[in-house]
């Protein structure tokens, strides 16, 4: 199973495409001849991803700014792709946030955007352009989920709790779809270098700390990971040994003894 070919017709949309893996996804698809939505909401950074791929690569790229945590502003994303004349043959649900500390003291409008982002934005994209997919019997999907989504995670509950949906929710569509023609994948990284951890409000120390620098991949890595699985048409993509080797652990560790130790460890709740 590969990844569709491309077809001017046909768009690769990508959300949180502004920077990091998004935005290398994005570059890796164009270098395939794939034409391109960009989604996220800095409009500047996306027109400079824009003007880099049509130029480098000669392809279709449009840029979409939404703000993914509004229901109206997802549904406006599928309609301006519909109204271009564009069928999205590749979804990747990339867009995604996080807060910290305890949920005793969380912000109750940031942990609600957290979760339209995190999994609203992924159930919305899913339902409302899957039909299309299995109608044309063509077609991939790629859910960033995350290592946190294999254990409960004490200092960012919401976060892995998310993390945890979108795998199990990719796991169970992946299977619905099994003869369709169309793929889901999950791809699941441990810390990345894009700057993810200092927008959650931890240090470069912190971050380090919290978990070893050998766990640590680039974003161009992950990206390279997350579409060579799409194009295996593998379920989940881990990329690193190390962090393959810290999911299976935090799956099967008894939590009893994993979670205080986590507790303890992360930075959000040291002073807690």
């Amino acid at each position: 199973m590969t990844l569709p070919a491309p077809d001017p017709a046909r768009t690769s949309l990508v959300t949180g495409a502004s920077s990091g893996i998004g935005a290398e996804i994005a570059r890796l698809l164009a270098a395939r001849g794939q034409g391109l939505t960009l989604v996220a909401r800095r409009e500047d950074r996306l027109r400079t991803l824009a003007d880099e791929l049509s130029g480098r690569h000669g392809v279709r790229v449009e840029v979409v700014p939404t703000d993914l945590t509004d229901e109206g502003s997802r549904t406006d994303l599928v309609a301006e792709v519909r109204r271009r004349d564009l069928e999205v043959n590749i979804l990747v649900n990339n867009a995604g946030l996080t807060t910290m500390g305890p949920a005793a003291r969380g912000d109750v409008a940031g942990d609600l955007a957290m979760v339209r982002t995190d999994v609203e934005a992924v159930v919305h994209l899913c339902t409302a352009l899957l039909p299309g997919m299995v109608e044309r019997r063509s077609g991939a999907i790629l859910n960033t989920a995350s290592t946190a989504a294999f254990q409960p995670l004490p200092g960012q509950a919401g976060y892995g709790a998310s993390k945890a949906f979108v795998l199990s929710y990719s796991h169970a569509v992946r299977a619905e779809l099994r003869g369709s023609g169309v793929t889901v994948t999950a791809l699941c990284p441990g810390p990345v270098e894009t700057g993810f951890a200092e927008t959650a409000g931890l240090t470069d120390d912190e971050a380090a700390e919290t978990l070893p620098k050998f766990m640590w991949v680039p974003a161009a890595d992950v990206a390279a990971a997350a579409v060579a699985g799409m194009d295996a048409d593998r379920a989940v993509v881990i990329p690193g040994i190390a962090n393959k080797v810290g999911a299976g652990a935090g799956w099967l560790a008894p939590r009893a003894v994993l979670l205080p130790l986590m507790a303890k460890r992360h930075p959000a709740l040291r002073h807690h």
